[in-house]
C-alpha cells in the first residue's frame, strides 16, 4: 500500500471575498492518479474529520480536496450562518472550478457529500450549476424530519430573522456505534451546534426539491444511507432511490448503521468502503503510472 502524504491546509478566497479553509490530500510521488474527489462536509462539523476517508481514497488513486463550508470550521462567517440562500451552492461552484483547473485533463471529478453536504452536492447537481462527472451521497439530508411546529417556525423566521441562530438539536451519541467518534466530536473546538433560520430553510426546502428531481437524474450517482439514522430521516434517501433511474443511481441502505457511515466501527464500515470502492472502480478505472504521465496536468489553482 502506498504511504500517505501529509495533507496541506490553505485559504481559498471565494468570489465574494470571503475566506474558506481548504484541505488537500495529495497523492504520493509517482502514484498514478485516477481522478479527483471534492468532499463536502455536514452541519456543524469541518472537513478535517474526513482525514481517514481522504487517505483511503488516496490509497485508491484519487487526489482529494475538501473545504470548510461557510460558517463552519476555520472558514469565515458566524457559526451556522449564511449570507444568502445560495451561499453554499455558490461556494461549491467556486471550489469545483478551482479543483477542475488543477486536475489533469481527462480525469473524472467526483463530488462526495455527507449529510447537509450531501444535500448541498445533490442540489448542485439537480440545478446543473457545474458539470459533475460522478456523485457520491452519504446519508444526505433529503428529509430533515420536521414536525408541525418546526415547519411553522420555518414559514416565518427566515423572513423576519434570517440570521437568528439556535441549537441544531444534533445528538452526537447517534453519529456512530464507535463511542470514540461522538467523544471526539464533542471535544472538537471546530465543531459547533448552531444553525440559522436561513440555513434551516435551505435544508427544509432543498431536500424535498431534490427528491422531486430524482426521476430526471442524469449524473452517475452512488447513494448510501444508514437505516438506523436518527439525525437525518432515512425516508428521504428511500424516496430518492425509489424515484431515480437505476441506470444512473446505485443505492444501498446499511440498515444497522448510524449516521456517519464512514466513521462507524471498523466491522460495520467495511461494507460501506467496499461498496464505494467497487462503484469507483466501475466509474473511474485505475490507470498505470505510464498512462498518467502522458496526460498533461493543468495549472494548480
Amino acid at each position: 500500500m502506498t504511504e500517505p502524504v501529509a495533507s496541506t491546509l490553505t485559504t481559498f478566497t471565494a468570489s465574494d471575498g470571503e475566506n474558506l479553509a481548504v484541505q488537500d490530500w495529495p497523492l504520493a510521488p509517482g502514484q498514478a492518479q485516477r481522478g479527483a474527489v471534492l468532499l463536502v462536509h455536514g452541519l456543524g462539523e469541518h472537513v478535517g474529520r474526513y482525514d481517514a476517508l481522504a487517505r483511503q481514497l488516496g490509497a485508491w488513486g484519487f487526489a482529494v480536496r475538501g473545504y470548510d463550508q461557510y460558517g463552519h470550521g476555520e472558514s469565515s462567517g458566524p457559526r451556522g450562518g449564511l449570507t444568502s440562500d445560495s451561499r453554499l451552492l455558490d461556494d461549491l461552484a467556486d471550489m469545483m472550478d478551482a479543483l477542475r483547473a488543477r486536475t489533469p485533463a481527462g480525469l473524472p471529478l467526483v463530488l462526495l457529500g455527507h449529510s447537509m453536504g450531501g444535500l448541498v452536492a445533490a442540489r448542485f447537481v439537480a440545478l446543473g450549476i457545474r458539470p459533475v462527472d460522478a456523485l457520491v451521497l452519504s446519508s444526505p439530508a433529503l428529509d430533515p424530519g420536521l414536525g408541525a411546529v418546526q415547519k411553522l417556525l420555518l414559514a416565518t423566521l427566515p423572513r423576519i430573522a434570517p440570521n437568528l441562530r439556535v441549537g441544531n438539536g444534533l445528538n452526537a451519541q447517534y453519529l456512530s456505534h464507535d463511542s470514540a467518534v461522538p467523544t471526539a466530536y464533542l471535544a472538537d473546538p471546530l465543531c459547533h451546534d448552531r444553525i440559522s433560520a436561513r440555513l434551516a430553510r435551505f435544508i427544509a426546502d432543498g431536500g424535498p426539491a431534490t427528491v422531486a428531481a430524482a426521476a430526471q437524474w442524469k449524473v452517475p450517482t452512488l447513494l448510501m444511507w444508514a437505516g438506523s439514522d436518527r439525525l437525518v430521516n432515512p425516508a428521504g434517501s428511500h424516496a430518492f432511490a425509489a424515484a431515480a433511474p437505476s441506470a444512473q443511481v446505485q443505492s444501498r441502505c446499511f440498515e444497522p448503521l448510524y449516521h456517519e457511515l464512514f466513521n462507524e466501527r471498523a466491522d460495520m464500515a467495511a461494507p460501506v468502503f467496499d461498496t464505494l470502492r467497487q462503484w469507483l472502480d466501475m466509474r473511474c478505472p485505475a490507470r498505470t503510472a505510464s498512462a498518467a504521465a502522458r496526460t498533461p496536468a493543468a495549472q494548480a489553482a
